[in-house]
């Protein structure tokens, strides 16, 4: 009897641990279970966010769909598709010389774009030549205004050209970007410069109004006022301004005069160029 009762007790101290401990295990591995796929829906989720953290950055570098196209009309920009239709295009001639960088350093500051239209000659200095690519560094786009500033019309072809390329050649050189867009000095395009520039993926581009070279308006108010209410000024209008002491004083009041008035500042960056 005694070894019965042993074996019957020994028989149910086995049973009872046979129910209670592998449930404790299943239990444990149950909830680690339910922790490890927690974590990969929280791995899940943060993948999401880096790769629209990582678009969003794409979009910054400027792989953009373009959003507006040049109508060489007035020089003015028109949407393409549902884009806003009113907005302004700041950009500056004869850079980098003596107040581009005051003006880039505003414009950062008021978190706004522009394209600094440069000439070569400004560039055969160390000084300049890092001015510019600070102005590059701080997220403007680099324009070619040509190596010497004179009129192409005078020149013969192989003289355009050497005006044009050298100077993509030097800006390149400098920030490892060559430039998107071409304005010719006066304005003064010719069949040849526009073929050159097309070869070199620039889009063309003059202006659709400006006035800071003009006696009148060689003060910070009255060109402030000018900009504002140049009966000029419409949807996609294309600003011309200088490298000038009185626009780098007036230029702030010019850009916030404009988003007064509702103007969103183009960034060109979304301007259609030549592929």
């Amino acid at each position: 009897m005694i070894n019965k009762g042993v074996a019957l007790f020994t028989l149910v101290s086995f049973l009872l641990m046979a129910c209670n401990g592998p449930s404790s295990v299943r239990l444990e591995k149950d909830d680690q279970k339910s922790v490890e796929t927690t974590t990969t829906v929280q791995d899940e989720s943060q993948q999401e966010k880096d790769l629209k953290n990582e678009a969003s950055k794409t979009v910054v570098d400027g792989n953009v769909k373009s959003e507006f196209r040049v109508d060489e009309g007035d020089w003015s920009f028109k949407p393409i598709g549902d884009a806003n239709p009113k907005v302004v295009l700041l950009t500056f001639d004869d850079a980098p010389d003596e107040y581009s960088l005051k003006i880039a350093q505003t414009l950062k500051r008021l978190e706004v774009p522009a394209i600094f239209f440069v000439n070569g000659h400004f560039l055969e200095n160390d000084e300049n030549k890092a001015m510019l690519k600070e102005i590059h560094e701080m997220g403007f786009s680099i324009g070619n205004h040509t190596y010497s500033h004179v009129n192409l019309k005078q020149l013969t072809e192989k003289e355009q050209e050497r005006e044009i390329v050298k100077l993509n050649n030097l800006v390149e050189g400098i920030t490892g970007v060559r430039p998107k867009y071409f304005r010719a000095p006066f304005g003064s395009n010719t069949e040849h410069s526009k073929k050159v520039a097309e070869k070199e993926k620039m889009l063309v581009m003059n202006w659709t109004y400006g006035y800071d070279w003009e006696n009148e308006y060689q003060d910070e108010k009255a060109l402030t006022e000018i900009m504002l209410n140049s009966p000029y000024l419409g949807n996609g209008a294309n600003l011309l301004m200088h490298d000038r002491k009185w626009t780098s004083e007036a230029i702030e009041d010019i850009v916030k005069g404009f988003q007064k008035k509702g103007y969103e500042i183009l960034d060109p960056k979304l301007i259609e160029t030549p592929a």
